[in-house]
């Protein structure tokens, strides 16, 4: 279950990307890279988040520790910038942040070391899984943190929520996108990492991480006719691409040979 912290200070935007994620200090002191519900694409990006984070942690990638950040809309009162008073108010309630990694720097494979093959082939499957669209070169959202590599903004995986027509066909592609995987190149044992991936990822497990999406994140969707069934339909589309593991690793086996 994730801890749920209160802000108690906007210290400075991070302006990457059109979400617009800052740097806060809460109650306990610590310091956190918050993803506003008010933002751009809103609930869903945090939902994505949350969902692909958590299942990261159960594959045993390096993910910032998750954590609900309750939001008073008198944080942002004296806010000089309008667009960032704007954000704040807009996002009062729960919100989603990451544990923030002091002097961490983007993974850039001309810089550190080369991953390891087994870390590389899990990263890529697990981005295959979650239909992860921005770990390529230009935008890796790696971070090299104490010579680890750590996953970072997941808000833009699971793309299928932002239009729910044909959910659940689409939970079967291929996902050809992930030729442009930043970790590609070093990912020799893809499908041992599909063989992890289809063991720890369990029905109880998935149920256990929907299971923590806030109510208050769900609901907004004409398809369903209860948050319930919206909790749901998470949960069946994960299955569902679990089963799809034999044709998304087959794919990225076939775009890695391309590249060596």
């Amino acid at each position: 279950m994730l801890r749920t912290v209160t802000a108690t200070r906007y210290v400075t935007p991070l302006r990457e990307g059109g979400s617009l994620p800052a740097i806060v200090e809460a109650n306990d002191a610590g310091l956190y890279v918050v993803k506003f519900r008010g933002a751009g694409q809103g609930a869903k990006a945090l939902i994505a988040e949350l969902l692909a984070g958590e299942i990261a942690r159960v594959l045993g990638l390096r993910v910032p520790e998750l954590v609900f950040v309750e939001l008073d809309v008198s944080l942002g009162r004296n806010e000089p910038d309008s667009e960032i008073r704007e954000l704040l108010k807009s996002s009062a309630g729960l919100n989603l942040a990451l544990d923030y990694l002091p002097r961490s720097v983007t993974f850039d494979p001309l810089a550190v070391p080369v991953p390891e093959a087994q870390v590389a082939s899990a990263i890529v499957a697990f981005d295959a899984f979650v239909t992860n669209v921005d770990r390529t070169p230009k935008n890796p959202n790696l971070l090299v943190w104490h010579r680890n590599l750590w996953l970072i903004d997941h808000g833009a995986a699971m793309y299928f929520h932002h239009s729910w027509d044909g959910w659940e066909e689409r939970s079967q592609t291929r996902f050809a996108p992930i030729k442009d995987h930043v970790l590609l190149p070093w990912a020799h044992g893809l499908a041992e990492a599909g063989d992890l991936l289809q063991s720890r990822v369990t029905r109880e497990v998935v149920e256990r991480i929907v299971g923590s999406i806030p109510e208050a994140w769900l609901g907004q969707e004409p398809a369903f006719a209860s948050t319930a069934e919206h909790r749901a339909a998470y949960v069946t589309w994960l299955m569902r691409r679990l089963e799809a593991a034999p044709a998304f690793i087959e794919e990225a086996t076939r775009a890695h040979a391309q590249l060596v």
